[in-house]
Formats: structure tokens, C-alpha cells, sequence
């Protein structure tokens, strides 16, 4: 099969989608014929010995049935080699794009030497893809001094350019990207006012299969997300917009319009299409029950990540209100959230992540998942109240969590958050209403890459009744840069300068660290 370079037209096609929807819709489908790689290529999953690589084969994103008009069967070749040159190819093979998984492909490389770089590339009809690099991970029992990384949440399309992820891209020696949940969001388009940069155009809301693939196509046809791609493996964490705003477990926020019978069905088409779209490996994934995101990965002894899965098994939410299962503000004296029958993450997963923690013997662990653990109280008239939607909606299960990082001796825990649109720097603590405790744990959160954030001046004004909070700033987009080593982690929270600029520049707008043996931060 001849390999040929997509030149002109790949460039064209990636430039136009940088403008946005409308721009793509004109300049697009002139060069769909020729580029059966819109969407890029990915890698994920890194173990020792591979990892998994990722394409979709989609010559017209906009298909109205979601297949992204390619054909079913197509055959498309892939490589893996030690060098950018593809000079010293080490495997190869063939796979093919079934219309019936949106044409996507999910190849697990095996047998690849541990922790080192590699490319990746696919080609279709003659045309080679871009070139991809992925990292494999040390062997679990490997001494190992350091690992960066970076972490994104909540990349709303029509509030910004992705220029954060294009400085993702560009960390040195980041080998793996979180992302930590609102990969996309299902909401319809809406006209270009109030601060919205870019339309999904006529994009219905993402509640069907096919609806679902059509918004993570137009995301995926984004240059700077498929830079983010091509540089490095992800490790991807859903939360709520890849389904539904805010819904829980298998309740709706539309409790009287979405009964769980329905809901259900439309939960699972967007199940379906974040594992089509995401570089995950689907051995481990696919359950005959449906799917397992939560996993676990070990970067030699110096870490050991837990990424969970925060919305599937979830109770109903706390103390909901007449007809909906949105998240809502609640006093705290609301008796669901001290209920132990609750569960935040299923039972089942409870029990996965605590008995991991009582085997592990990493130096560092660090839990990967979608929203804030510390509790955050707000001072109203009526008396305190807490935001449902966070773990503050389930006191028991956050305490059975907190609890188990200490009773389980796990050496320096540290917990990763996306979804509410700021930066945060926070302690843990197993009492969080009794003064002069020691930390169990530092817990950091991500802002958003483009998602406007909450009230700045109304979270502030509540900071001091919350000393568990140590920095908050919800003004900026951005994401967290993370320099992980035996002797202390080191975080960088980037912001970008201008959510509406593509060509924003990014700065470190705070930077906090943790030391190895002293729980909490610096």
C-alpha cells in the first residue's frame, strides 16, 4: 500500500476546523473526500509493555447519522516504531473500522519495551494519518524518580478556542494527560451572544447515539485537542456532560420528563460513544454488565493512580427535590447526607479502590476522579447549606473515603477534581468541624479549558467559615501541570490568557507543592 502524505489538504481541513463550526460546514467538505482522518489519532492506557493507539475514520463529521460517512469494513493499517522516522518499525498490522462502533479503532500494541516513546500512525485509502507519540509506563516494580503530567476538565465548544490544550501539548517530558471529566457537552447550540466564541451550529442536544458521535467528532476535528493527542497517552475519567447535566446514577435532572427507564437507554448510547471516542482499552472496558471505566495504573513504585468513575453507580442525589435529580443547594442538617447507605461510587467500585489502597506499596497515591471532596459550606439567611451535585452530597461515603486513605497506611494520598470551572489547593481532614487536625491528604482541582466559572466574589466571601480551602480562583481557564518526585509533587495551575483568543499564551497563574511523608500542603 503506497504511503502518501496528506500535505496541503490535511492543514487546510485542520486550520478550518480552528475557526469553529460555521467555518468547518464551508471549507470542510472540500477536502472530505480526500482526509479519512479529521479526527486525529490518540493513545491511552500505558502499561509496561504497550498501550493502546486510536483513530476514527470520519470523511464527513457532519453526517447526520452520526457514521461520519465512511464505509463499513474499511481496512486500515497501523505501525508502531522507535523512532518519528518510522525508520525501525516494530509492529504492524490491520484492523478494521466497523460502522457499528462509529468507525473507530482501538488497537492494544503489545510487547513493547517499558518505559520509552513511540510513534504511531494509521493509513486508509493511501492516505497516512498524523503521526502520534506514546509513552509505555516502567514496570511496576521499577525505581522510578520522577513523572510530569498534566491534567484538563470541561472543554465547553462555544465558550473558547482550545489553545490551553495546544500548551498541554507542549509540556517537556509530560507523558500522560488526565482528563478528568466534561470531555464535551450535550447541551444544543446556541447563538453567538453573551461571550459565546464559537456555534455548534445546528447541532441538536447530544441524547442519542448518533447525536452523541456527532459532538465528539466536531471536538475531535479541533487542531490543538488533537496536538494534546498526539503527544502523549490519556488517561480519561467521564462526569456529567458527557451524558447529562448534573444527572446521577441512573436519575435525570429531569426526573419528571426522564424517568430511569428512559434515562437509562440514553445513558447508555452516551457510554457508548465516549468509549468509541476515547483512546481506552476496551479488553478492560466492555463488560458484559456495560462499562467499567475505573482503573488503575502503576508508574513504576513512585505512583500509584486510582481513576474512578464518579456518576454510574451514584445514589439518587440528596434530599432531591419535587420532579428533578439536578443538583441543588441544601441545608446541612438534610438527612440523606449523613445516610452510610448512600454511595458515591457503587459499592462494588468502594471496594475495588480500598482494597488497592490496602495492597498498594507506591510511594505516592493519587486518586483520579470528577469532582471536589473537600466540603464547602455557604452561609445563607436561612442558615448553612452545601451544593448537592459534589461528594458534599454524600457526608458518609466522603467520610468512608477519607477514613479508609488513613486506616489503609497508603504513603502520601493526593485526589485530582475537574467540573467546577476554578482552580483550587485544598486539605483534607478526616474531622473536618474540629480545629487543629493535621492533614490526611492535599487535593487539588482543575479549571475549566474553556467552561465560564463560578461566582468569583460569592465563593470568596464564603472562604473564611472554609479553611480547608487554601486557593480558589474561578476568573481563569486553564489546566494543571503536575511534577511528581520521590521527594515532593509539584503543581503548576497554567492559565490561558484569553479563552477567546486561539492564539492565547498561558502563565502560571499559582503554584503549589506537597513534600513526600508530610500529608496536606506545603
Amino acid at each position: 500500500m503506497p504511503l502518501l502524505s496528506t500535505g496541503t489538504s490535511r492543514r487546510r481541513l485542520v486550520t478550518a476546523a480552528a475557526v469553529g463550526f460555521p467555518a468547518i460546514l464551508t471549507c470542510g467538505r472540500a477536502f472530505a473526500a480526500q482526509d479519512p482522518f479529521t479526527q486525529g489519532v490518540a493513545s491511552g492506557d500505558p502499561l509496561a509493555d504497550g498501550f493502546v493507539i486510536w483513530t476514527r475514520i470520519a470523511p464527513d463529521i457532519f453526517a447526520e447519522d452520526g457514521m461520519g460517512g465512511a464505509p463499513d469494513g474499511l481496512p486500515v493499517r497501523w505501525e508502531v516504531a522507535r523512532d518519528e522516522g518510522f525508520r525501525h518499525i516494530v509492529k504492524v498490522g490491520e484492523a478494521l473500522a466497523r460502522r457499528a462502533f462509529g468507525s473507530t479503532l482501538h488497537v492494544e500494541v503489545s510487547g513493547l519495551d517499558p518505559d520509552r516513546p513511540y510513534w504511531y500512525r494509521f493509513i486508509a485509502q493511501g492516505v497516512n494519518s498524523p503521526t502520534g507519540r506514546a509513552w509505555t509506563a516502567p514496570r511496576p516494580d521499577a525505581a522510578v524518580d520522577r513523572v510530569r503530567f498534566t491534567a484538563a476538565s470541561c472543554s465547553h465548544w462555544e465558550w473558547g478556542y482550545f489553545s490551553a490544550y495546544r500548551h498541554m501539548a507542549q509540556e517537556e517530558d509530560s507523558r500522560f494527560t488526565l482528563f478528568l471529566g466534561d470531555y464535551i457537552y450535550e447541551s444544543p447550540g446556541q447563538p453567538l451572544v453573551g461571550g459565546r466564541v464559537r456555534s455548534y451550529g445546528d447541532l441538536p442536544e447530544a441524547d442519542s447515539l448518533a447525536n452523541y458521535r456527532r459532538r465528539y467528532a466536531l471536538h475531535h476535528s479541533d487542531p490543538d485537542l488533537q496536538a494534546l493527542h498526539a503527544a502523549a497517552p490519556a488517561i480519561a475519567i467521564w462526569d456529567d456532560h458527557e451524558v447529562q447535566d448534573d444527572y446521577s446514577g441512573i436519575w435525570s435532572k429531569q426526573l419528571d420528563q426522564l424517568p430511569p427507564a428512559r434515562f437509562r437507554q440514553r445513558r447508555q448510547a452516551a457510554y457508548q460513544a465516549f468509549v468509541e471516542n476515547l483512546p481506552v482499552r476496551l479488553s478492560r472496558v466492555m463488560r458484559p454488565e456495560g462499562y467499567r471505566i475505573h482503573n488503575r495504573l502503576h508508574w513504576g513504585r513512585l505512583a500509584q493512580f486510582d481513576a474512578l468513575d464518579g456518576r454510574q453507580f451514584r445514589s439518587p442525589p440528596a434530599c432531591i427535590e419535587q420532579g428533578s435529580g439536578k443538583g441543588h443547594m441544601t441545608a446541612i442538617d438534610c438527612p440523606d447526607l449523613e445516610d452510610p447507605s448512600r454511595t458515591f461510587l457503587g459499592f462494588e467500585q468502594e471496594r475495588w479502590l480500598y482494597d488497592g489502597w490496602n495492597r498498594s506499596t507506591a510511594e505516592w497515591n493519587v486518586l483520579v476522579q470528577n469532582l471536589l471532596i473537600a466540603p464547602m459550606v455557604f452561609d445563607t439567611p436561612k442558615g448553612p447549606v452545601i451544593w448537592t451535585d459534589t461528594w458534599n452530597g454524600f457526608g458518609a461515603a466522603r467520610r468512608r473515603l477519607i477514613d479508609t486513605m488513613v486506616s489503609s497506611g497508603i504513603r502520601n494520598p493526593v485526589t485530582l477534581a475537574g467540573d467546577y470551572h476554578s482552580f483550587w489547593a485544598n486539605n483534607l481532614y478526616r474531622d473536618f468541624d474540629k480545629p487543629g487536625q493535621k492533614p490526611v491528604a492535599a487535593e487539588f482541582v482543575v479549571s475549566s479549558i474553556t467552561s465560564s466559572g463560578p461566582p468569583e466574589n460569592f465563593y470568596k466571601n464564603a472562604m473564611p467559615a472554609n479553611p480547608q480551602i487554601r486557593y480558589f480562583d474561578s476568573t481563569h481557564r486553564g489546566y494543571m501541570a503536575f511534577d511528581l518526585g520521590s521527594d515532593r509533587l509539584d503543581v503548576r495551575m497554567m492559565a490561558t490568557s484569553d479563552r477567546t483568543d486561539r492564539h492565547a499564551t498561558a502563565y502560571i497563574l499559582h503554584s503549589a507543592s506537597v513534600e513526600a511523608g508530610v500529608p496536606g500542603l506545603t
